[in-house]
């Protein structure tokens, strides 16, 4: 598989697309992490009856985000940033009700979840920045010339 490439906006080696790449791979390591962490939880590690339980399909809605994330596609960053707080309000509940190892397990999906909702931010933020910066620069190279 070849990696995602840089914005069309930024020279693949420019320090913006470097940031904003390092960003992408974040945000989509850590929504992998995530559906990993749900399935491993669910199936193996603390299902909730034993054998596992069908509350390993809370993880199906993450997996329609990784084909947006991997063609960086702005939209899917916007609603996956509001996605992952269902899983933050979900580890938090389970941090405070589950006894170990769920509620450690619980944890990390929150954590996880902070730092996908901090990448998809971030992410988002820039890009516009950098746009809208290109933007500028060539309305006044249009001006000067």
């Amino acid at each position: 598989m070849n990696p995602p490439s840089s914005p069309p906006e930024h020279a693949p080696n420019s320090p913006q697309a470097q940031t904003i790449n390092r960003i992408r791979w974040l945000a989509f390591t850590s929504t992998l992490a995530l559906i990993a962490l749900g399935i491993a939880w669910e199936l193996v590690w603390a299902p909730v009856r034993p054998g596992g339980s069908t509350l390993v399909l809370k993880v199906l809605p993450l997996c329609f985000t990784l084909t947006g994330l991997w063609m960086n596609r702005m939209y899917t960053y916007r609603w996956l940033s509001l996605l992952v707080w269902l899983y933050f309000t979900e580890g938090v509940v389970r941090a405070y009700s589950d006894k170990a190892p769920g509620n450690y397990l619980a944890l990390a999906e929150v954590a996880l979840s902070v730092v996908i909702f901090v990448a998809c931010v971030l992410h988002v933020r820039l890009r516009q920045r950098y746009a809208k910066d290109a933007a500028l620069k060539q309305t006044t190279t249009e001006v000067t010339v």
